[in-house]
């Protein structure tokens, strides 16, 4: 017995070592990059991309529990890298649920892999059981990160601080705005009070569902895939009484033609595809696009193989042209899709690439501004509160 008691002594603390690191293990091997840095583009393409207004409207990085501020040799993205990629605008999401063995066609929604990564990342306990509290703690690592950030990091919750950073940008790049979001509503736990609950607690963009059906409406990769609920029409109509952005990415079909039906503001996806450059289950059908642009949105064209079916620049790219000349250059914009468990060209240092490619695919300095980040700077803008 005690050689027993002694060898468990020995054994719980290695085994809850390993459990401990298993989080770092999973963010190294999922958060992958094709190529590593440095990311070189043409004199050319470093010189207009210096001067641009970069945005990004999907980034999972609250997932995972590296330090925002710190940079990182894994992962798509951290304070540092997103400057050194002038980016000027990062929309950061966050994961609360995500189902057993995740894929593109079907999931049901009776699992949950984020219930051990919260405990292996030692977050409180009401998120071990919390959707809600789990969309609530990584809201708040954001904010703590912005306090702690001496001005370079700046959660924006409304039009005016929005303005204001901009002012603050043109005289010093070297900063970053930040909205918040959520990657589906399954947070609000089925009570439509509860997006009083996010929206007090700084979310401004809400993604309906993520990669399952929720209690507001289908996913593209649920089960039913139907549209919205009785409760998800409630969901729109109080969303936008609160001026919160309806993100449509991982929408069903059923759904978007649901939203797009009752929507009297703009409505936005964040990391998408396009069908006809590359099919699947959640990219954009040209109906679709032509639509969610009427309503004056913007389509956020993601970075991995699924969305523009291959891990390069060029395919980036070409879902970008193939959208802008479908619905107009203002309704086009960037999605990454950064630290959401997928391998992408490069990390936020190499954003220049795309600024490069959009100049050989014959888009003028002007047109590469609205893509780069002026359309989504444009869209918050025009429709945060006041």
């Amino acid at each position: 017995m005690r050689k027993l008691l002694l060898a468990l002594l020995i054994l719980v603390p290695v085994g809850a070592g390993i459990f401990f690191t298993v989080p770092t293990l999973l963010d190294r091997a999922m958060n992958g990059v094709a190529n590593p840095a440095p990311y070189p583009a043409s004199d050319k393409a470093e010189q207009l991309h210096q001067r641009l207004f970069v945005a990004d409207l999907h980034d999972d990085a609250l997932l995972w529990q590296r330090d925002l501020l710190e940079r990182h040799d894994y992962g798509h993205s951290d304070l540092p890298r997103l400057l050194e990629g002038h980016v000027g605008l990062q929309v950061f999401s966050t994961v609360t649920k995500t189902p057993r063995g995740i894929n593109y066609e079907s999931n049901p929604s009776d699992t949950d892999n984020i219930t051990v990564l919260a405990m292996a990342q030692r977050w409180p306990r009401e998120t071990w059981s919390s959707l809600l509290a789990r969309a609530l703690y990584q809201a708040d690592k954001l904010k703590q990160a912005a306090a702690a950030s001496d001005g370079k990091l700046v959660l924006i919750h409304n039009r005016g601080e929005l303005a204001r950073y901009l002012e603050d940008w043109q005289r010093d790049p070297q900063r970053l705005a930040t909205v918040l979001a959520t990657e589906g509503l399954q947070p609000i736990e089925g009570k439509l009070e509860n997006i009083d609950r996010l929206y007090d607690a700084g979310f401004r963009i809400a993604g309906l569902t993520h990669f399952f059906d929720n209690e507001v409406g289908g996913s593209a990769h649920g089960l039913d895939k139907g549209g919205l609920t009785p409760l998800g029409r409630q969901v729109i109509t109080r969303l936008e009484e609160k001026r919160m952005l309806v993100d449509l990415a991982h929408a069903s079909k059923p759904l978007i033609d649901d939203v797009l039906a009752m929507a009297k503001r703009p409505v936005l996806v964040s990391h998408t595809g396009v069908a006809s450059t590359c099919p699947g289950p959640r990219n954009l059908t040209d109906d679709h696009l032509q639509r969610i642009a009427a309503t004056g949105g913007v389509i956020g064209i993601g970075y991995w193989d699924a969305a523009v079916c291959e891990t390069s620049v060029g395919a980036i790219v070409r879902a970008i042209r193939y959208a802008a000349d479908k619905v107009g250059v203002a309704h086009v914009a960037l999605g990454s899709d950064f630290n959401g468990t997928i391998t992408a060209p490069f990390d936020s240092t190499g954003l220049a690439q795309i600024t490069e490619g959009l100049q050989r695919a014959g888009f003028s300095d002007a047109d590469i501004a609205a893509i780069m980040g002026g359309n989504v700077r444009d869209l918050l803008l025009a429709n945060l509160p006041d």
